[in-house]
């Protein structure tokens, strides 16, 4: 019991010290939160103060940050505003074109640190500087070598532009596209001015492009037009089939720009394209207009020397109106149509050209010779020409007479018969063949009168129907055979046959009309000789100044032929009957030439 108590006692001593301890403790930690205070309340001002020190060393870091980054900005707003007052380098567009597409997205996005307006100046200015490149590049290829435009088959063959020039035209121009304009940006500052920059110089290309193109067809048009003004027909058909290659060489030229106008225009819109092209394509139809009225003239001065030239340029170019329809005026919108036009002209000129062709003919008959002449007449000539050339130009030639109607030509000439009407056009044209025929037939009959003497008419007649017949008929250098009808060529051979026989009629009846077998006097017999040898002193004379046609060989071999057949199997038969003895004693006198000596002289005359 008295342990515990002292137990007690002893915790209650430990407790009294715990308690103490605890007060003690209590007013230190009192004494430590008096103090505590005090110094807060001496640190508070202190700390507010440290604070605001802090935020303004915040705000003047931010604001230094914020100072080098504008700095930075402009320093690379400077740098691009150089890069594009410079101007775009061929070499390296994409770094050009990367400054400016910087540019517009600060002033689509609001975040330019200049002006709008500065930054718009800058835009315009570039892409003026895109321009000036454009137009410097097509002015290169434009100031390059030319080409020859009939020595391409179509458009794709053909490289208007270098491959070179073209490698940077591209790109350029796929940007130029990409320019703000009005249509596309209307509150962009640089999309006004750099719609009229643009502009610009699309219509340089067009008046660049056009000139270069009249440098490539202006020399093959001198060329064609110094062959048109070749006086010699035989090359009107060549020179007719010239114009057609070489306007369809135009067309193949604007095919070809058309194609890489589509490519390089800045504008690409089909209304922008269809101005330009017409803006090129004006001062070529001028030029072609030219030419074309040039390579008539020789028809319009003489028609009938250059009736085929006429057919051929009509026939070659005609069939061209179908592309010139649409290459020079529906892409470019264009009224005029300067083909249709000189088609229409000599569409004409060909019409009229047959009823004259037959008027000329007769008149070439009818008229009376300046000189007495037995060679192959010019209208024979130039019939004979006529119509060996018809067969080149012969579908043009048929399609222009269905046009003008069958038998219009003979202008109600009722001497040349009736027709069966018809819109067949190879019945068509032989019925214009037989008139050609028939008229040249009677021409000749016509002239040969005029030279008055039937010994003359009749070797007239023969050169000419023999010259025909050989060139028409028996060896012809066309298809002309084929084309001239059956009736034309019996005519033809019943005419020639006329010939001969006028021929022989006319030279060697009166020759023959000595060496009769009937019974006479002496004297008779005397008459007779000389008769025959002064009808053949005769008909030598004539032949000496009225020749046979010395080129037509043939027929001179089958004259000489026939006239030996026919003069010396009489003329021996007489000689055999009446010897010298019988009626004379002075044979030679009446007696001038043996047999073979007349053989020989007749001969003579168809060397």
């Amino acid at each position: 019991m008295d342990d515990d108590n002292a137990q007690i006692e002893l915790l209650e001593q430990h407790l009294n010290k715990t308690s103490q301890i605890s007060q003690r403790m209590t007013n230190i930690l009192s004494k430590f939160d008096t103090r505590l205070i005090r110094l807060e309340k001496s640190i508070s001002p202190l700390h507010s103060s440290t604070q605001s020190l802090t935020r303004i060393a915040d705000n003047i870091d931010k604001t230094i940050q914020a100072i080098d980054r504008i700095a930075a900005r402009q320093e690379g707003v400077a740098a691009e505003e150089a890069l594009i007052l410079r101007g775009p380098n061929p070499q390296h567009l994409r770094s050009y074109f990367d400054a400016i597409e910087r540019l517009n997205a600060q002033i689509a996005f609001g975040s330019a640190e200049r002006s709008v307006k500065d930054t718009g100046r800058v835009i315009e200015t570039g892409g003026k500087k895109l321009c000036q490149l454009y137009t410097k590049l097509v002015a290169e290829a434009s100031a390059g070598p030319t080409v020859d435009p009939e020595s391409y088959q179509s458009a794709p063959q053909m490289q208007p532009i270098p491959p070179h020039v073209l490698s940077t035209l591209e790109p350029l121009v796929a940007f130029m596209r990409t320019l703000p304009v009005p249509s596309t940006h209307p509150t962009h500052p640089a999309s006004y001015g750099l719609s009229a920059a643009l502009k610009d110089c699309q219509a340089g290309y067009a008046e660049m492009r056009a000139g270069w193109a009249k440098k490539c067809i202006e020399p093959t048009s001198k060329r064609l037009l110094e062959r048109v003004e070749n006086k010699d027909a035989g090359g009107d058909v060549e020179s007719g089939r010239l114009l057609g290659r070489w306007v369809a060489g135009v067309l193949t030229l604007a095919e070809a720009e058309h194609n890489i106008m589509e490519r390089l225009l800045p504008f690409s819109s089909p209304q922008a394209l269809q101005s330009t092209y017409a803006s090129f394509i004006s001062p070529i139809c001028t030029l072609v207009s030219g030419v074309l009225s040039a390579a008539h003239a020789p028809v319009r001065r003489s028609l009938s020397a250059h009736v085929f030239l006429a057919f051929t340029q009509y026939s070659s170019v005609s069939a061209l109106q179908p592309r010139w329809d649409v290459v020079m005026r529906q892409r470019a919108a264009r009224k005029e149509n300067e083909l249709a036009e000189s088609l229409h002209s000599l569409r004409a000129i060909c019409l009229r050209s047959f009823p004259e062709f037959l008027a000329d003919l007769r008149a070439a008959g009818s008229a009376i010779p300046m000189t007495l002449s037995v060679g192959v007449a010019d209208f024979t000539l130039s019939t004979v020409k006529y119509l060996e050339m018809l067969p080149q130009v012969q579908d043009a030639v048929s399609t222009a007479l269905k046009t003008l109607g069958d038998g219009n030509w003979r202008m109600g000439d009722a001497s040349l018969g009736t027709l069966q009407p018809t819109t067949d056009e190879d019945a068509i044209l032989e019925h214009y063949l037989h008139d050609v025929m028939t008229i040249l037939i009677r021409a000749l009959e016509g002239r040969a009168r005029a030279l008055k003497r039937a010994q003359t008419g009749s070797i007239f007649m023969l050169n000419n129907l023999s010259y025909i017949r050989t060139n028409i008929l028996l060896n012809p250098r066309s298809a002309i055979d084929d084309l001239l009808p059956a009736q034309s060529q019996d005519a033809l051979n019943a005419a020639f046959r006329q010939a001969k026989n006028s021929y022989f009629e006319a030279n060697w009846s009166p020759l023959l009309s000595n060496l009769g077998e009937g019974k006479g006097s002496r004297q008779v017999v005397k008459d007779q000789w000389t008769g025959f040898f002064d009808g053949l002193a005769e008909v030598a004379t004539t032949h000496q100044a009225f020749p046979l046609n010395k080129q037509d060989a043939e027929l001179r071999e089958k004259l000489a032929e026939e006239v030996n057949n026919l003069v010396m199997p009489a003329f021996q038969r007489f000689s055999s009957r009446h010897q010298a003895a019988d009626f004379t004693k002075n044979p030679s006198k009446y007696i001038r030439a043996t047999p073979e000596e007349v053989a020989q002289q007749i001969r003579g005359f168809f060397r």
